[in-house]
């Protein structure tokens, strides 16, 4: 049986009331209960912070909108801290509302910039609020449907450094936007000294994935704008940072929120991902719809990227989301598929040639190959990019094979 409309399925909202008189509360969740959604209602008594956390209900966490009503009178500073901290526990579904009497013009600028689009009368007048659930409900309908609208993450992890996860991801992000005229974004998320940047001769001196991450509380397209490099083709790019750095990998749940923002941005989103099973890339993993292990056939190669799929499914990754990609394959290599599907325990499902020295000439010159290069290494990858952009969903190359334990 198939699933309604988005537009005719129950919305589901999470009101919170932070540190509201009890009566007033009472209100605002008898107005909100008025409207046709699923409503979880909250109450808490004390302001919040990274070091005073709330604790939230399953509804709350996975509602697809959230209000918060909070009381600026008591203690603003707090109050303006608790927006932020929402704001960014629920970036991109929450709708802030200040709640307070007569507050003055330099109170109000500080609340707008903290994140409150709503500003609320003390005494509560409840036609106020009805208006402004009125507001927040056509502003979330426009929302939906851009959600529904939303692009693919496919993120890249190599086996070991040096197999060409890189040179991959690149090529095949440029054709997205050449030969389909896709609006991608190709982000390196190397803790440090990523490739991406230097491979496609871009300055990547500029800011960088990570500084955008750290801005999630106030992303928006204007600012991401200021944070993007345009390669020739139409490929925008976030780089990495381009000198070893001493700070550690990014929180994951800004991670989360940031790759979320962007995915409504692009129509595919393409993370070049540094190998690892901290929770940074494995926060990556979760968001993305594709998840591409990339190798070749040396038994190095294959023993790492053995040993790194049995460490994510240990992590709680789904296995059906894992795709393994042979780079520099050939007839003649020394490792058979039909060996390397055994030790790994998942389908080759995309093979691309060995194309050393050709890839190796374009990333020396900072110039990507280009579909109209014509050659076996561009069939290969245009192949790829309209299994993915063609009509309908996108599906692996290969029909996926499944294999027990050896």
């Amino acid at each position: 049986m198939e699933s309604p409309p988005t537009s005719q399925r129950t919305m589901t909202v999470a009101l919170l009331t932070v540190c509201v008189d009890l009566a007033i509360a009472e209100e605002l969740m008898q107005a909100a209960a008025t409207k046709p959604w699923s409503l979880d209602c909250l109450e808490f008594e004390r302001y919040m912070s990274p070091a005073m956390r709330p604790q939230l209900s399953p509804e709350a966490k996975s509602a697809q909108a959230v209000i918060a009503v909070i009381d600026f009178d008591q203690d603003p500073e707090q109050a303006i801290e608790t927006t932020a901290y929402l704001r960014r526990i629920f970036f991109g579904r929450i709708s802030a509302v200040a709640l307070s009497r007569n507050p003055d013009a330099a109170l109000l600028r500080r609340a707008m910039r903290a994140g409150c689009t709503e500003i609320l009368d003390n005494p509560f007048e409840p036609g106020q609020f009805h208006s402004t659930l009125n507001r927040l409900e056509e502003q979330w309908a426009g929302n939906i449907g851009k959600a529904e609208r939303a692009g693919q993450v496919l993120s890249f992890f190599g086996a070991k450094g040096g197999v060409g996860t890189t040179t991959v991801a690149m090529h095949l992000a440029v054709f997205l936007v050449l030969s389909h005229k896709k609006k991608v974004l190709l982000i390196d998320h190397h803790r440090d000294l990523g490739h991406v940047c230097l491979y496609l001769g871009l300055d990547g001196t500029r800011y960088h994935f990570k500084e955008l991450i750290r801005n999630v509380g106030r992303l928006d397209s204007d600012l991401l704008a200021g944070f993007i490099a345009t390669h020739k083709s139409g490929l925008h790019v976030l780089s990495s940072p381009d000198v070893y750095e001493e700070q550690g990998a990014a929180e994951p749940e800004p991670l989360r929120q940031t790759l979320q923002f962007l995915r409504g941005e692009y129509d595919y989103v393409i993370v070049d991902c540094h190998t690892s099973t901290a929770d940074s890339d494995l926060a990556v993993m979760e968001m993305s719809d594709y998840v591409y292990l990339i190798a070749v056939p040396v038994i190095g190669a294959i023993r790492d990227l053995s040993r790194f799929i049995d460490g994510v499914l240990q992590k709680g990754q789904r296995a059906e989301r894992l795709h393994v990609v042979m780079n520099r394959y050939s007839s003649q290599s020394a490792v058979s598929v039909e060996h390397i599907e055994k030790a790994v325990r998942l389908p080759v499902e995309i093979r691309i040639g060995n194309y050393y020295a050709e890839c190796t000439r374009a990333a020396n010159i900072g110039a990507p190959i280009t579909p109209d290069q014509k050659s076996d290494f561009t069939s290969e990858i245009a192949a790829w990019a309209a299994s993915l952009a063609g009509p309908g969903e996108a599906k692996p190359l290969a029909q996926r094979k499944r294999f027990g334990l050896w």
